[in-house]
């Protein structure tokens, strides 16, 4: 496909030869009068490179690249300068970061070779952005692992809404990894340099839940020994998570309304309002509706904060994501316990395939953790797990063989059951 090419020249007869000989190397051709006609050729013309004067009427070449630059378009521009203005031109390129600049008359060959070498470059940046853009991605969702069909939907939710700064709603059971899509969401965000301020709900007493979230002035209360800055406060120009909202005193939820609507928060105690730039990420582990069915959590408040929802699947409904997740894990773990562990045995993963999982991957880290630090290095056995994971120890009451048939005792357990099956 062809790259597109604007020619900004204000004398007419010099655009039209210069669109000529653009067009005869192989390029497509828009034309603009000056910095202002540009500006409007580029809503419907996408450039790859802007070739622009530096004199022109109502807009020249620099006040077009100025524009361009306050809002982050960074189109490649080549400057064409006249006789005597090749100081200023240069100045032009230094200062405002234009590509290059070409004296008038242009020559065909150098136009050709310089309008190559820009798009080259053009080439090498796209790529490189994209490459970055993985990199990233892979960084901050490594601990989001999995190949599943319901996670490459949740991985491709997290990168769509990041870059606004709509609230999103975050629902799925406890160990699901509902924090990490919050922290993803966070770094992959433009707030990504700012604080990032994490509150679960369910861990603060009722008392203590407003001088959280909106601080407190000294006296506020008693034990209010000093000024306390709110999480709103702390995560100003950032991120907050409020972990099992559901589980927040519905008055305080209407109050938490407000704030958030109002951008304004006043500590406990306080005579004035303090404004705020945070956005608010929401999370719980129940259904939505049916807490709200049930007086936790407050309509309106729900419908405030799920301007986006990501749901997370349970584990068990993504089984076939246990190898990936499990080798993460144990590369996370070695570094944490300095060992060398490198795989699960064949047998350990069969265990694990036939688990249910209810406290979901926080679980089976858990279980992961322990059998790293029992194996010390080389593979997982069944020997590394927990006990109820572990194998079963055979006695008098074991099951036995007779040909076809299988004996099992009374009250044997089904996982007894289908491993001696």
């Amino acid at each position: 496909m062809p790259a597109n090419i604007l020619v900004v020249e204000d004398d007419s007869q010099q655009r039209s030869d210069l669109a000529e000989m653009v067009k005869s190397l192989g390029f497509e051709v828009a034309t603009a009068a000056d910095g202002e006609d540009a500006l409007a050729k580029l809503a419907s013309f996408p450039a790859n490179v802007i070739l622009t004067d530096l004199v022109m009427p109502r807009m020249d070449g620099i006040a077009l690249l100025k524009v361009l630059t306050e809002r982050g378009d960074r189109t490649p521009t080549i400057v064409l300068t006249g006789f005597g203005s090749v100081d200023q031109a240069i100045s032009f390129v230094h200062d405002l970061k234009a590509f290059w600049f070409l004296e008038k008359p242009v020559q065909s060959e150098v136009m050709r070779t310089l309008l190559e070498r820009v798009l080259q470059q053009n080439q090498l940046i796209e790529e490189t952005q994209r490459l970055n853009r993985q990199l990233s991605y892979r960084g901050v969702l490594d601990e989001l692992t999995g190949d599943s069909r319901s996670m490459k939907e949740v991985f491709s939710l997290i990168q769509q809404v990041a870059p606004t700064t709509a609230s999103v709603f975050i629902n799925g059971e406890s160990g699901t990894g509902k924090e990490l899509v919050a922290r993803a969401i966070h770094r992959l965000s433009p707030r990504n340099g700012g604080p990032f301020v994490a509150v679960n709900c369910a861990a603060l007493p009722d008392t203590l839940v407003e001088s959280e979230l909106f601080g407190h002035e000294r006296g506020a209360f008693t034990g209010a020994v000093e000024r306390r800055a709110g999480c709103f406060e702390q995560a100003h120009n950032g991120t907050l998570f409020l972990d099992e909202i559901g589980e927040m005193p519905i008055g305080t939820q209407a109050k938490l309304l407000r704030v958030i609507e109002e951008s304004k928060v006043r500590r406990l105690g306080g005579k004035s309002d303090m404004p705020f730039a945070v956005r608010v990420l929401a999370a719980m582990n129940r259904v939505p509706e049916e807490a709200i069915r049930n007086n936790r959590l407050r309509e309106d408040l729900y419908y405030r904060l799920n301007v986006f929802q990501i749901s997370l699947p349970p584990l068990r409904d993504r089984k076939e994501d246990i190898p990936s997740i499990s080798a993460a894990l144990i590369r996370d773990l070695n570094k944490k316990h300095d060992c060398r562990v490198t795989h699960l045995h064949p047998a350990v993963l069969q265990r694990f395939n036939a688990g249910s999982w209810p406290g979901n991957v926080r679980e089976l880290r858990n279980v992961i953790e322990r059998a790293v630090i029992m194996a010390g290095q080389g593979e997982i056995q069944l020997a590394h797990l927990p006990g109820a994971m572990a194998p079963v120890q055979r006695d008098a009451t074991a099951p036995t063989t007779s040909g076809d048939v299988l004996q099992m005792p009374v009250g044997a357990r089904m996982e007894e059951v289908e491993e001696a099956y």
